[in-house]
């Protein structure tokens, strides 16, 4: 992995500074990503890969990057990783109850999305950090459930 400074923007005490990342792979696959260390942590501005990432491979990108990032700014590295080489304190998405739990949890916030006039779809991606795909099948489990109604009146 490849890190170098963009440019750094310094205000009041603190400063936020912006890198060019690149991964290359030994398969020949390369990411290529603009990333920002701030008092916040470290945020992906833009990625360019090849070939594309999977949505969970983007999730955990900036996991991925973090520690060299860190590095590069000469503050010290986040927590240790696990066996995988994954960061032990973050998941490339939140925990959510399986089964008839998790069921009525989507529909929990399917519903509260309707009522709020936002798209419950997007709702229901955001609560779980799942795909519009699979946020779609959880959706059709919690009507299968039960805890929605039916999408469509059958004739």
């Amino acid at each position: 992995m490849s890190v170098w400074p963009a440019w750094e923007v310094r205000e009041d005490e603190g400063s936020t500074s912006w890198f060019n990342v690149r991964l290359e792979f030994a398969d020949g696959a390369r990411i290529d990503a603009l990333a920002v260390v701030g008092e916040a942590g470290v945020s992906v501005e833009d990625v360019r890969a090849q070939p594309a990432l999977s949505l969970d491979d983007l999730a955990v990108l900036a996991d991925w990057i973090e520690d060299p990032l860190f590095e590069a700014c000469g503050l010290p590295a986040g927590p240790a990783d696990d066996a995988e080489g994954y960061p032990a304190s973050r998941r490339a998405r939140p925990a959510w109850p399986r089964g008839i739990e998790g069921r009525w949890l989507i529909a929990e916030e399917y519903r509260a999305a309707q009522g709020e006039g936002v798209d419950p779809v997007l709702a229901v991606m955001s609560a779980t950090g799942h795909s519009r795909r699979k946020s779609l099948r959880l959706i059709s489990q919690a009507r299968d459930a039960g805890f929605l109604t039916p999408r469509h009146a059958r004739r």
